[in-house]
């Protein structure tokens, strides 16, 4: 009896672990399976993101090679006068230019108050009654796309008058 009860316990213990291998085996690879799909996921969030930023850069980089032309567009049409038709056609089509490149993030740097480093190139530095470091005047206008700085605006900025240093000094 004993051989029997041993060849009865071996197929019950064959039995016993057999249904558990292939469970172990199933969340394994339901495991798996699930890390891939949540890796392939992220794979295509990573692509899409870098596809978004590669076109954003390459806007960026057309709009910087039209800054130029946009400064020279702009001098043109202070050498019309105001009431000239052809100033008023200029106007239109720079108009429409800079709304559809402001609809693609493009801002201009405001050359108002204090100078910033970030934002302003100084050209020139004046005595002025304003105070230290107060921009004067814009030179050359700067612009930013989508906070990243595509050319500073060009300023001229005070300095303290001489003569009012030597009476503040004394």
């Amino acid at each position: 009896m004993s051989e029997k009860e041993q060849k009865n316990e071996e197929p019950s213990d064959e039995k016993g672990e057999a249904p558990a291998e292939p469970a172990d085996q199933n969340a394994q690879l339901r495991d798996r399976l699930l890390r891939l799909a949540a890796e392939f996921d992220n794979y295509k969030k990573r692509v899409a993101k870098d596809l978004d930023s590669s076109k954003e850069l390459g806007r960026s980089e057309v709009v910087a090679k039209l800054l130029p032309t946009i400064d020279e567009f702009e001098l043109a049409m202070r050498a019309f006068e105001k009431d000239d038709e052809h100033m008023k056609g200029m106007a239109l089509i720079f108009s429409n230019l800079m709304s559809t490149l402001k609809g693609f993030g493009l801002r201009e740097i405001d050359v108002t108050g204090k100078f910033d480093p970030y934002k302003h190139e100084i050209v020139l530095v004046s005595e002025s009654e304003k105070d230290d470091g107060e921009i004067i005047e814009g030179v050359r206008k700067g612009y930013t796309m989508n906070n990243v700085m595509l050319r500073p605006a060009s300023v001229i900025v005070s300095k303290p008058e001489s003569g009012k240093e030597k009476t503040k000094g004394e």
